[in-house]
């Protein structure tokens, strides 16, 4: 078994350096956000991976971006395209189906966008940039605000009294333990009759400028003292919902009413997919502990499913490494594997072995699933 290493009072050690990143401090590119003063860094506990190995694993490809960005895109154009077709030509029944069918793929935009966030995709700087737009247009995110927070999310720093990562108030992207309540989800997984309403809502405020800064994460995301952040934000968010407008009120005036559910709001539909894959990230393991095996999960996917989440079910090795290109992510678990805790293999698997942790969280607030590890080769 492999602890971390610990203090007398059983706390994983800390390094305090306000000045100093990590080895992976991994979202190399984009906007330096602020860090708020007095924190401290954790000294995480990482597989080993020699420099030079490290080096090539860390080396983008413009080909196999393109490979992932590209296929992933025309997955969604002919996903789209066949479901517009089907409105004109083919039964109803066969449209709702397909419209259904098709919102499953977009959730997966999210992964995408997730990754392009990271410049890490393409070798090419203005590749990522100009991809990251595409994919936050369409999404209806705004990258701006994920920059901001992903960056908080990977540096995992922490104040002074010792909250740990993926802890609140310093990470608030992802919040251990986390707990999910299955009956709810189901209510808007399927079909969530609410997103355009609550969507349009929000952008609509965000257009007026609003952000709401009585949210503590979000008023250290945006401080005061940096205007032009909080202008790029609402900038974006204005450009987004005035595009998406355009494009809908276009695609009314000639009767294509269907460009709205497969183009402006096709999240409404099916979102249950990507959410099984997403939360099963960190769902049910343990907070407080420097070691991303044991507050992340890894599993094995279908080589399909695999590609539209964009290899994020090799989260443990993304957390570790998170420099490392997704499409790389999966020669990278083949080098640390023997130091990983066992990987469910499907989405069957995975959450069966969840639920039984929610179960008895549910019976004992205090329980936390402890991965078992084998034992280190340095």
């Amino acid at each position: 078994m492999v602890t971390p290493t610990k203090t007398e009072n059983s706390n994983p050690i800390i390094h305090s350096d306000q000045n100093a990143l990590s080895d992976q401090e991994v979202l190399i590119e984009g906007p330096q956000y602020n860090v708020p003063p007095q924190k401290v860094r954790i000294k995480w506990y990482r597989c080993h991976v020699t420099r030079e190995v490290l080096r090539e694993l860390n080396r983008r490809n413009n080909f196999l971006g393109f490979a992932q960005t590209l296929g992933f895109l025309g997955v969604l154009a002919a996903a789209s395209g066949v479901a517009a077709y089907a409105s004109f030509h083919w039964p109803w029944y066969v449209t709702v189906l397909l419209v259904f069918v098709n919102g499953h793929f977009w959730h997966f935009l999210v992964n995408g966008f997730h990754e392009l966030v990271h410049e890490s995709v393409f070798s090419t700087r203005w590749l990522n940039r100009f991809f990251l737009r595409i994919f936050s247009f369409l999404g209806w995110y705004n990258h701006h605000l994920f920059w901001a927070s992903h960056t908080e999310h990977h540096k995992y720093a922490l104040p002074e009294h010792h909250k740990y990562a993926l802890h609140p108030p310093d990470d608030q992207e992802v919040v251990l333990p986390q707990k999910i309540d299955l009956k709810k989800l189901w209510k808007t997984s399927i079909i969530n009759y609410r997103y355009p309403d609550s969507l349009l809502r929000s952008k609509f405020r965000s257009f007026t400028g609003y952000l709401d800064m009585g949210n503590p994460w979000i008023a250290s995301l945006f401080p005061g003292t940096d205007p032009e952040r909080r202008r790029a934000y609402v900038n974006w968010e204005r450009a987004v919902l005035i595009g998406h407008l355009l494009i809908a009120g276009v695609s009314l005036a000639f009767g294509y009413w269907i460009v709205l559910l497969v183009i402006t709001f096709p999240k409404m539909f099916g979102a249950w997919l990507q959410f099984l894959c997403n939360a099963a990230q960190h769902v049910g393991l343990q907070d407080n502990v420097p070691d991303f095996r044991l507050c992340s999960r890894t599993i094995y996917l279908n080589p399909v499913l695999q590609f539209l989440y964009w290899h994020m079910n090799y989260h443990i090795e993304h957390h570790m490494y998170a420099a490392v290109p997704c499409y790389k992510l999966g020669r990278l678990h083949k080098l640390i594997k023997h130091e990983m805790p066992y990987s469910p293999r499907g989405l069957h698997e995975t959450w069966k072995h969840i639920a039984k942790i929610l179960d008895r969280q549910e019976h004992d607030t205090n329980y936390q699933y402890v991965a078992e590890l084998p034992a280190s080769i340095r």
